[in-house]
């Protein structure tokens, strides 16, 4: 059974950081991308960044260069969200989702992932 649990989320003061984590099971985590997604009350979901799990490319929304970077730990099964510099414009519910059908660029159109986490809250505050 394919999971992804994402942890990391709270409240934050503007200018502040925090880093998302993404936890995956159930597939071969090497092969696929994992992008992280945000959804703003009232608001649609949103794509954010990105990884390659294969070579490790990355592709972010111009909104978030710059301030967010996001990585992964093969050996974890793990892919991370740091954000710096964070807005009270950030504040939304940040998902973590699976592309797994072998893609070798990754985006953050929704309709490429197959596999979603619940969700974490991040509050930033001004």
């Amino acid at each position: 059974e394919v999971q992804l649990v994402e942890s990391g989320g709270g409240l934050v003061q503007a200018g502040g950081s925090l880093r998302l984590s993404c936890a995956a099971s159930g597939f071969t985590f090497d092969r696929y991308i994992i992008g992280w997604f945000r959804q703003a009350p009232g608001k649609e979901r949103e794509g954010v960044a990105c990884i390659s799990i294969s070579d490790g490319r990355t592709y972010y929304r111009d909104s978030v260069k710059g301030r967010f970077t996001i990585s992964r730990d093969n050996a974890k099964n793990t892919v991370y969200l740091q954000m710096n510099s964070l807005k009270p414009e950030d504040t939304a519910v940040y998902y973590c989702a699976a592309d797994t059908a072998g893609r070798a660029v990754c985006t953050t159109a929704t309709m490429f992932y197959d596999y979603w986490g619940q969700g974490t809250q991040v509050t930033v505050s001004s």
